[in-house]
């Protein structure tokens, strides 16, 4: 694959997904993109385009940075979902404002690291729950905060960016490693904190700056931001920040935390992302694809060149959309490429042959379609096209990493596997038999799938496919109702929980009385782990060339209690080597921090009982490390 000069119109999701898994590696732990951010994010909505509910969608991403070790956040730190034009963002502020007037806070969105100082140690956002130690850069960094320009002495959440004057006046004089100059300053940024000695940098007089999220704020009520929004983007242009767009949240704190979050960002809040790139053509038709929920339709255009790219598909959103545009097959319509990415619909003239692009029945199973507020569904509980993509976000929730949409696929035709619980019946032979499978692939496959019978509470209410219940809700309602308590849940205790309210508790509530039996099934074929905190489990970091993906060692650990780490730390119980007789920077870590050394061998063997614990782990504080949980 040329991870460089691809052309994402012909790619499957498969290969989408590997295209932003290199990238990402690129962008965030290399710092050395080779592409443009709006590249990048081209190869992001097109994945949302063809799986919205790809994990890497929701993964919270951060640069890598020389840590000082794991640092948990007493309230945890998001991304942010994005809005590419003012009327996406009034879309999404009308949704949830309770009044035409609510009031909303503006803010610039900067173009930096994310970073949070509690008083004590300065950490970054990490994965949105534990972020990196990097509290060693602080003599390098300037606080600016409402009122206040200094040290940073006082709890804050900010950006770690450089001012544009400092670019400006102080980094042409400022050397890297190498003897090149920064390109520009977010990359000077994330080079800078990925520096595990900064003192080469205080003596060249290197500044970053941590801007205070609070300290430019323009509180705009709802129904002027439209008026004003001009205004407001030019007064942000002139301040001397980097800013890649503008941040809208709502003005009540206690409102807008009510709304809660999804796995991957705050409902409460919201970035608009910059760009003023537009094209007119015709729409030739609309195609509706199967989402978990709903289906979703696509604009087929005339083919037209923008921003260099040649556009043949744009989103429709929901069924709503079309029709509060009279959008029809042959109108001319307005394409634009939010921040040069994701085309979508701005707005439309009728043409002079109008075709209706409305269904009324499934196009997979020819049940007449029903509407849910602004989307269009199929109220056929067993559609394979819905179907497929619930088995397959469900399966995602559990962590089956093996297996895609694809092999689901040929499962579904194949053997009439629907759900989870039928996942699980299937043998190792049954697999064989698939198409494109051999011995081994089968076996591995067959291996993940029984593993995925031991799995955390949290994970398989989110595997349930309730609407509006990921892994970050599962877990608020798990507090409160275990799993053996779930199905005595009332809507009134339900919205009683932060994050929930009445409409989803309701929700919550029908789907696991209308699918109690199917529930109580899946209930019984797997083994329900407690999911506990991460920062009371023992830390393992990994190193070295293994014969499987990283990700498949932390999965295992985690399996038994542990919480994989990415750096060697003083705090850190274990590291598992491929070869400890090596000389890496890990391994040479562990050795002056006196952590415990173990081959990968040790470990898989500790892991499986097969070795007491005291004498794999080496005694003392490692001799109630977990077995299995």
């Amino acid at each position: 694959m040329d991870f460089v000069n691809f052309d994402l119109e012909n790619m499957d999701i498969f290969q989408v997904t590997e295209l932003l898994k290199y990238h990402d590696a690129r962008y965030w732990q290399d710092n050395s993109p080779v592409i443009s951010d709006a590249r990048y994010d081209q190869i992001v909505e097109r994945l949302r385009e063809l799986d919205p509910s790809n994990e890497l969608l929701s993964r919270i991403n951060t640069p890598q940075v020389a840590s000082g070790g794991k640092v948990r956040h007493a309230k945890a730190m998001l991304s942010l979902d994005k809005a590419y034009s003012l009327t996406a963002l009034l879309e999404w502020a009308e949704k949830y404002a309770r009044t035409p007037d609510e009031l909303l806070l503006v803010e610039p969105k900067y173009d930096g690291i994310s970073a949070n100082f509690d008083g004590r140690i300065l950490s970054t956002r990490g994965d949105g729950e534990t972020g990196e130690d990097i509290s060693g850069k602080l003599p390098l960094i300037e606080l600016e905060s409402p009122g206040y320009r200094g040290p940073v002495n006082r709890p804050v959440r900010g950006e770690i960016i450089i001012r544009a004057d400092d670019f400006k006046n102080i980094y042409p004089h400022i050397r890297k490693k190498d003897g090149g100059a920064y390109k520009n300053s977010r990359n000077a940024v994330a080079g800078i904190m990925a520096l595990k000695d900064i003192y080469p940098m205080q003596i060249q007089g290197a500044k970053l700056t941590l801007v205070d999220y609070s300290l430019i704020s323009r509180r705009v009520p709802l129904d002027k931001l439209a008026g004003q929004w001009e205004e407001l983007k030019l007064a942000f242009a002139e301040l001397p920040y980097p800013m890649d767009g503008i941040v809208v949240k709502f003005a009540d704190i206690s409102f807008r935390e009510s709304l809660g979050n999804t796995a991957h960002h705050p409902r409460g809040e919201i970035a608009y992302k910059f760009t003023n790139v537009s094209c007119r053509t015709t729409l030739t038709g609309v195609q509706w694809s199967f989402g978990k929920n709903f289906l979703t339709p696509v604009a087929l255009l005339e083919p037209v060149e923008l921003s260099g790219i040649t556009i043949k598909r744009a989103s429709l959103h929901n069924i709503q959309n079309i029709l509060d545009m009279d959008l029809q097959i042959g109108d001319t319509v307005t394409v634009e490429r939010a921040g040069d990415v994701i085309p979508f619909i701005a707005a439309s003239e009728p043409g002079l042959v109008r075709t209706s692009p409305l269904i009324t029945h499934c196009p997979e199973c020819g049940t007449e379609l029903t509407r849910s507020g602004p989307e269009l569904c199929c109220p056929n509980r067993e559609c394979p096209g819905s179907r497929l993509q619930l088995l397959c976000a469900a399966i995602r929730n559990l962590g089956i990493e093996r297996l895609g949409e694809p092999t689901v696929a040929k499962l579904m035709k194949q053997y009439n596997v629907r759900h989870l619980r039928e996942l699980f019946d299937l043998s190792q032979e049954d697999l064989r038999r698939l198409d494109g499978f051999a011995e081994k692939s089968a076996a591995n496959l067959y291996r993940e799938i029984q593993k995925a019978r031991v799995v955390d509470d949290y994970q398989l209410i989110a595997a349930l496919n309730i609407p509006g219940i990921g892994p970050n809700i599962a877990k608020l309602i798990l507090e409160k109702f275990p799993v053996d308590q779930l199905f005595t849940a009332t809507v009134d205790a339900l919205a009683d929980i932060p994050g929930i309210g009445p409409e989803r508790a309701g929700a919550v509530v029908a789907v696991l009385q209308e699918q109690q039996e199917e529930f109580t099934e899946l209930f019984s074929a797997v083994t329900i782990r407690k999911h506990e905190a991460a920062a009371d489990a023992p830390g393992v970091c990994f190193t070295g060339k293994m014969p499987e993906k990283r990700s498949y060692y932390e999965k295992l650990a985690r399996e038994h209690g542990y919480e994989p780490a990415g750096s060697v730390t003083a705090g850190l119980s274990l590291l598992v080597a491929a070869d400890v007789n090596e000389n890496s920077s890990k391994l040479k870590n562990a050795r002056n921090l006196g952590v415990k050394i173990i081959s990968l061998d040790e470990f898989l063997a500790l892991l499986a009982g097969e070795v007491e614990g005291k004498e794999a782990a080496g005694g003392g504080e490692f001799a109630d490390l977990p077995l299995f949980s």
